[in-house]
């Protein structure tokens, strides 16, 4: 069974830094090109980041160049998001999915966890 779990959502203070994990089970998580996707409350879902299958290869939007990073553990078939200067803006449920076309995820077709909510606000 194809799983994908995210934990580490809570609550940060505005400027302060967290760390996201997704653990995989069920197929060859090496494989895959894999992404992060937040959706805030009443808003659309809006993709944040991908990483190739090696790890070498890394896509960020706009609003996280600079700030967060994504990387990977083959070895531990999971997925990571560093979060650096959080700001309220940042709350948002998180997931993570595979991106099997160009890096991007896709309903339907790609493999998604179920989210952890994460918060920023002092």
């Amino acid at each position: 069974q194809v799983q994908l779990v995210e934990s580490g959502g809570g609550l940060v203070q505005p400027g302060g830094s967290h760390r996201l994990s997704c653990a995989a089970s069920g197929f060859s998580f090496g494989m895959y090109d894999m992404s992060w996707v937040r959706q805030a409350p009443g808003k659309r879902p809006e993709w944040v980041s991908s990483i190739n299958t090696g790890g070498g290869g890394t896509e960020y939007a706009d609003f996280a160049k600079g700030r967060f990073t994504i990387s990977r553990d083959n070895a531990k078939n999971t997925l990571y998001l560093h979060m650096n200067s959080l700001e309220p803006e940042d709350t948002a449920e998180y997931y993570c999915a595979t991106a099997g076309f160009d890096l991007r995820p896709i309903v339907g077709v790609d493999y998604w966890g179920q989210g952890t909510q994460f918060t920023v606000s002092s």
